[in-house]
């Protein structure tokens, strides 16, 4: 995760690997589903993403201090967010030639989330409405969400029986729910066996999604500007 988390006014900026996730999160850091139909030329399209993320104070530094906060805050930070992400669209094939294949893609992606900031607190402090707890502060955003139009294009490689490449990009928000997003993901499938019909590969790939979303000023403003990257390892059933 590389951008900045905006709660209740309060905005840190976040540089965290993907190895810094894994040690600091509690849960699996992420779930990903992924389906498509296909008849011919047209497709539909399916993609569900949940995610339990924890980032702390060595990967989070203040950015922008709100107004009305006095005395003294410690240095520990620590952002929690728990997000998930769906989905749905259409894909048509424009053109192939001979394993090569290219797709234009149109949908929707929807954003849920719910961020807490917490801040360790030294000395007497008055925060305005951020809730306090023993010796940390909270900002909590509550439930926030957003759709978002996009439009993309897909390239599909057979390289050679039973193995394809994919890479796929799109743009979305437009001012309508995020005011800008993309995403970018390259994968490798390969098959490894069949069972009663059924046939199973192995997928490996990479996955860039950014998003800028801001709704409310002040005190009740929230912010997701993100740039979110990753591995992609996981198992696809064709029937």
């Amino acid at each position: 995760m590389d951008g900045t988390q905006t709660v209740r006014g309060r905005s840190v900026k976040v540089n965290a690997s993907f190895i810094d996730i894994v040690e600091e999160s509690d849960t699996l850091v992420a779930l990903m589903g992924d389906f498509e139909a296909r008849n011919g030329s047209f497709g539909l399209l399916a993609n569900v993403v949940w995610s339990k993320i924890r980032v702390e104070s060595g990967n989070v530094r203040t950015r922008a201090l709100a107004p009305g906060v006095t005395g003294t805050l410690g240095t520990s930070l620590n952002l929690d967010i728990e997000m998930a992400i769906a989905e749905v669209g259409a894909a048509y094939e424009v053109a192939r030639s001979g394993g090569l294949a290219f797709d234009i893609l149109a949908g929707a992606r929807y954003w849920y989330q719910e961020a807490d900031l917490s801040f360790d607190i030294a000395g007497t402090v008055d925060i305005g409405d951020l809730q306090i707890g023993g010796t940390r502060a909270f900002a909590r955003s509550g439930s926030v969400d957003w759709l978002d139009p996009m439009i993309g294009a897909r390239v599909r490689y057979t390289v050679a029986p039973g193995h394809e490449l994919l890479l796929r990009g799109d743009i979305g928000g437009f001012g309508v729910g995020s005011d800008f997003s993309w995403q970018a993901i390259g994968a490798y499938g390969f098959e490894f066996g069949t069972y009663q019909g059924i046939t199973f590969s192995g997928v490996i790939g990479y996955r860039a999604l950014y998003v800028d979303y801001v709704q409310g000023e002040g005190r009740s403003r929230y912010e997701f500007d993100m740039l979110q990257h990753g591995p992609i390892l996981g198992i696809s059933a064709r029937f």
